[in-house]
């Protein structure tokens, strides 16, 4: 895999893609999850990143995932989709806590499992992420999963709005994680 990563993914994505499985590997053993499965899928995220569009769609028709109109129209994150299924296909990876978090990687949904929760934020916080506010999200996250997660999400929802359509995955996620952190901080009160 690494060979095939190393010879398909440009320097910057693969070093991206080291990163984000030794993220998610750190993140899996903070949180009870199988560290293997959770490297593999940080590993693997990115995999149809750089393939031509065209064979990002074909894979994408043939995953049999639930593909929004939103992001039909959004080709930057195609290769999530594609990406799942190409390691179906291609490495004959079947197992839905490695192909279903490589599927929600770009727009998370709500009610992720912590496979998908793992890997989204693991995706946002890898080493060489120098985005606004990454440090302090990446330390948030790595003390507390679900306050990463709401933090993440707020951080996108005021990134995004009115740039670019929002899909409905992507605000159920929002939604999920704001009204654990109220819960949170009622629970303060």
């Amino acid at each position: 895999m690494l060979d095939y990563l190393k010879t398909h993914l440009s320097e910057k994505r693969y070093i991206h893609s080291l990163n984000v499985a030794s993220a998610a590997k750190k993140l899996a053993e903070i949180n009870g999850a199988d560290p293997d499965k959770c490297y593999l899928a940080g590993l693997l995220h990115d995999i149809c990143k750089e393939v031509d569009p065209a064979v990002q769609v074909e894979l994408m028709k043939r995953s049999g995932y639930e593909i929004s109109e939103v992001e039909w129209g959004a080709p930057k994150t195609h290769h999530a989709v594609a990406g799942a299924q190409f390691v179906r296909e291609f490495y004959k990876i079947t197992d839905p806590e490695i192909c279903d978090p490589i599927r929600w990687h770009t727009v998370g949904k709500g009610g992720m499992n912590i496979y998908e929760e793992i890997l989204y934020m693991a995706d946002l916080i890898s080493d060489e992420r120098s985005y606004p506010d990454a440090e302090r999200i990446r330390e948030i996250t790595y003390r507390d999963l679900k306050r990463g997660l709401y933090e993440a999400f707020k951080f996108m929802m005021y990134d995004k709005v009115g740039q670019r359509l929002i899909p409905v995955s992507t605000l159920d996620a929002y939604n999920q994680y704001t009204k654990l952190e109220l819960e949170r901080l009622a629970d303060k009160i």
